[in-house]
């Protein structure tokens, strides 16, 4: 699963499947936490990952919500800044 940004300890990753593999998300990864994020509704889908890592994670995404839609629709990574 490549690695889109890292920032504050926290790993962004997100990985392409064909279309099963819906909704768009991401992967926060954080010590031993992990987090599964919704791109369109900004919300944790899956996992336990602490609180505020949470609201670092969804105001990283706030920033680069449209590089990450245009990642998961043309299924290619690019780095983005961390926050």
């Amino acid at each position: 699963m490549p690695e889109i940004s890292r920032f504050y300890g926290i790993i962004i990753k997100m990985f392409f499947k064909p279309k099963e593999h819906e909704p768009a998300h991401i992967h926060a990864l954080y010590d031993e936490y992990v987090g599964i994020f919704n791109i369109e509704t900004l919300d944790m889908i899956d996992g336990d990952l602490p609180q505020r890592a949470q609201q670092l994670v969804k105001e990283w995404m706030t920033l680069n919500r449209e590089q990450l839609k245009e990642m998961w629709q043309k299924q290619v990574m690019i780095k983005l800044p961390p926050l």
